[in-house]
């Protein structure tokens, strides 16, 4: 009897330090996982840790007398296992499939950073600014240009994207940067309804001047059967009329679109193109962000092979440059600089310098000089379609 007390005391020992045991090793793994950011594994990670705890009770206070039971116990685990292997499998696939395009590194954009990437002139520029530069602002999209404009007009030296006269931001924190008379220009596409009551209400009214041109663009995964879809057909899927791609000659899949956040510039264009027409609410896991940093950012659609996305032509063709997916026909036109140029893409739109009631005395001037042959050369050389041809 004393033989088997002290047996059952020394089992309950092993089975008391091996629960803390396994508890601070299971612990130290679930901080490591949340401070990477892998929180999806932890509901695997405690119920193995449960099962092998389980498993090692169950051998110590044998338990496991017969076959059965130890098919039992097996079963049991192995399902629960398997059931909170869902969620981490599931995420594994999800990062297996890549983003539209990759890290997009602006300094490569940088005035005056060889080698060079932006447009030159082949002569000097007509104008030159050597102080009181204007502050420029924008679209990641249009920082090349802008940055080229700059590269000719402005003194050398060096101009962060981050905080300098020609800085790089989303479009959203653009127009708010020129509201708040942080910046003297930015270069952007058409403002929203709501971008324009923000400045309304700050009391600032803001002067668009067209500079250029450029193709809204609709694109799918390579593989997608469909070539290209009418205005129509875009504007039922996203308003949620069509949900298959079977119903615009695709395979039967369901269709996810993607959209971007409020206040960018092409959620404003898609905006604009649905006309009286509403615009579903998209899930929040098909509304992408950009990056939070300014030096590199992502244009994160997740190319599923059911996916549609949209963007703007000069920035997945030149800047992304993805060959996984492919650019839609919209009505039957190709979107491509001749198409933008004789005005048969139908979504094409202007781009433009918005300015408010700056003080600086050379914002019109570069204004002008942007509008002039040699501005509008390096509208066309560094790949956007002039408005002054």
């Amino acid at each position: 009897m004393d033989e088997r007390k002290e047996s059952l005391r020394a089992k309950i020992f092993y089975a008391f330090f091996s629960l803390i045991g396994l508890s601070m090793i299971t612990f130290f793994i679930l901080v490591v996982l949340a401070l990477t950011g892998n929180i999806y594994y932890i509901a695997t990670l405690i119920t193995g840790a449960i099962a092998l705890y389980l498993f090692f009770i169950f051998r110590l206070f044998n338990f496991f007398t017969t076959k059965k039971r130890t098919k039992w116990f097996l079963g049991i685990m192995g399902i629960a296992l398997a059931i909170s292997a869902i969620t981490p499998v599931k995420k594994m696939y999800e990062n297996s499939i890549p983003t539209v395009g990759a890290e997009l590194d602006i300094w490569e954009y940088q005035p005056f950073i060889e080698p060079l990437k932006i447009a030159t002139l082949e002569e000097e520029a007509s104008l030159k600014i050597t102080d009181n530069l204007p502050k420029m602002d924008g679209a990641t999209a249009l920082y090349p240009l802008y940055a080229s404009f700059a590269q000719a007009v402005y003194p050398e030296k060096t101009y962060e994207p981050g905080s300098s006269e020609v800085m790089v931001n989303t479009t959203p924190d653009a127009y708010n940067n020129l509201i708040q008379g942080k910046v003297d220009m930015i270069f952007v596409a058409q403002p929203s309804q709501e971008q324009i009551n923000h400045a309304k209400r700050n009391g600032v009214e803001l002067k668009l001047t067209p500079i250029g041109r450029e193709a809204f663009v609709f694109f799918v995964h390579q593989k997608n059967e469909v070539d290209g879809l009418s205005i129509k057909q875009i504007q039922d899927i996203y308003s949620g009329s069509i949900k298959n791609w079977q119903n615009v000659g695709g395979s039967d899949d369901s269709i996810r679109a993607f959209q971007r956040p409020e206040g960018s510039g092409s959620q404003t264009a898609l905006q604009n193109l649905m006309g009286e027409t509403p615009l579903m609410e998209a899930p929040t896991e098909d509304i992408v962000n950009a990056m939070d940093g300014i030096i590199e950012e992502v244009a994160q659609y997740k190319n599923y092979k059911n996916a549609i996305g949209y963007t703007f032509r000069y920035y997945s063709n030149e800047m992304v440059k993805n060959d996984q997916i492919k650019l839609l026909n919209i009505n039957g036109i190709a979107p491509t600089k001749e198409n933008i140029r004789n005005n048969q893409y139908p979504i094409a739109s202007e781009y433009y310098v918005i300015t408010t009631n700056t003080k600086n005395p050379y914002v019109d001037e570069l204004i002008e000089w942007i509008l002039s042959p040699q501005g509008q050369e390096l509208v066309e050389k560094t790949g956007y379609v002039p408005i002054h041809e």
